[in-house]
């Protein structure tokens, strides 16, 4: 059975958060779609709530401790990626751009990405357009075409409301699965922490006394 590998980022603030709820579901419908293939996933499921403060401090001082290491490399050695945020004040959390900010711009180069977001009105939705999958771009990922948005109503009881977001959900995870299913990047396992030229090239072979 081919093995392929999925990295779940939330950065949803509270505990339970809609946040987690969506990303859970986008990573079951994606594995789920990728099982009937005979393609089995390894999922690994990252809370930025968990790492705030090892992020700041990764922004401050430009050192990841050991846990947001293992984060860094589970998302860019992935063969996929779900990446949700809670949208606050028409974009993306803090907390999630900051984590983005900590990985190196060529890390996710090809990496299939599901975009998704929360927020308590449907109005808040544009953000995964202009702001969420401009950010992926900017670091050359593949982002799916179908990004899923899920306001406060969407968790409700309402034929519609149900019927809606499981819908968009399974339209973005096959979608996902179909890049996924053909991914090689777990194969080929790169550290994001390496330098891309030695130090006697960083310091434009300065010899010092």
């Amino acid at each position: 059975m081919t093995t392929r590998t999925l990295a779940v980022v939330s950065s949803g603030l509270s505990n339970p958060s809609s946040t987690r709820m969506l990303a859970d579901r986008l990573a079951e419908a994606t594995t789920a779609i990728l099982a009937d293939r005979d393609v089995e996933v390894k999922v690994t499921t990252i809370e930025l709530r968990d790492l705030a403060h090892a992020i700041t401090n990764n922004l401050l001082t430009g050192f990841a401790d050991e846990k947001l290491e293992s984060a860094i490399e589970a998302v860019t050695n992935a063969d996929g990626l779900v990446a949700v945020t809670p949208i606050f004040k028409t974009s993306y959390a803090g907390l999630f751009k900051s984590f983005v900010d900590i990985i190196d711009n060529t890390a996710l180069t090809d990496l299939p990405v599901l975009i998704g977001a929360t927020g308590g009105t449907p109005r808040h939705s544009l953000a995964l357009d202009y702001a969420i999958r401009p950010l992926f771009n900017y670091m050359h990922s593949v982002v799916v075409p179908t990004s899923v948005y899920a306001a406060s109503e969407d968790w409700g009881t309402g034929a519609d409301t149900v019927k809606a977001l499981p819908d968009r959900i399974d339209r973005a995870a096959r979608e996902l699965a179909n890049l996924m299913e053909h991914s090689e990047r777990s194969q080929n396992v790169r550290d994001p922490f390496a330098l891309d030229e030695t130090y006697d090239q960083l310091l434009g072979g300065f010899q010092g006394n």
